[in-house]
């Protein structure tokens, strides 16, 4: 059987379930095994350089040591991709430009939700290597702590305020720039009338049809 890999990069076992809630609907009979791996050595979450550089050489690690179709690095950061793509002959995909991918697919211009001002540079940095920063309409930062994402109803009112930020700067799709932020998807799209893009979703998508058009 076909097996997708999404690597939660950080330590939060609560982050992990968040993402395989998310990624949940992707499941079907006969289709690939889907599972999601918490890298115990990873920080608690990635807010700065020093915690995405900091998951990068665990990261490596556990894909060389696991055998899978697809690996998925479900961070939006997209934290260590080039290194991970050296550690295996199968395809990584980041989460982060699988959503960009998808918001560019649906519309000219896009919005971010980040979880902190931190991860602008992060996610520029990932835009300039597509050549796309010019279709970003906005970012907005919420600068909270991953378990304040995690919580079903702390966060929810700043993500709506961050996705009419988004609109009102000209985005026409919405990307949610954590995977803390999953949960969070259903509400945040039925608040803003946009498209909101869960990033592990786009990702997976992806990851689905790389397999299937392989077969």
């Amino acid at each position: 059987m076909s097996r997708i890999l999404v690597i939660n990069p950080n330590c939060s076992t609560a982050c992990s379930a968040g993402i395989d809630a998310a990624i949940a609907p992707f499941r079907f009979a006969g289709g690939p095994l889907m599972e999601v791996a918490t890298l115990a050595e990873g920080p608690p979450a990635i807010y700065t350089w020093r915690d995405w550089h900091a998951a990068v050489e665990p990261m490596c690690r556990l894909i060389e040591r696991e055998t899978a179709d697809v690996f998925v690095v479900a961070c939006a950061s997209d934290p260590g991709i080039q290194a991970a793509r050296a550690a295996t002959d199968r395809p990584v995909l980041g989460v982060f430009r699988s959503a960009v991918a998808a918001a560019v697919a649906r519309a000219e211009r896009f919005g971010v939700i980040a979880i902190v001002e931190a991860s602008k540079a992060r996610h520029m940095a990932a835009l300039r290597s597509m050549g796309l920063e010019q279709r970003l309409a906005a970012e907005v930062a919420l600068n909270v702590t991953m378990d304040t994402l995690l919580d079903p109803d702390a966060a929810r009112a700043r993500l709506i305020a961050a996705g009419q930020e988004a609109l009102a700067a000209g985005a026409q799709t919405v990307i949610l720039g954590c995977t803390g932020m999953a949960h969070h998807r259903d509400a945040v799209e039925e608040a803003i009338g946009v498209p909101v893009i869960e990033p592990c979703q786009a990702a997976v998508a992806l990851a689905l049809g790389t397999i299937l058009a392989g077969r």
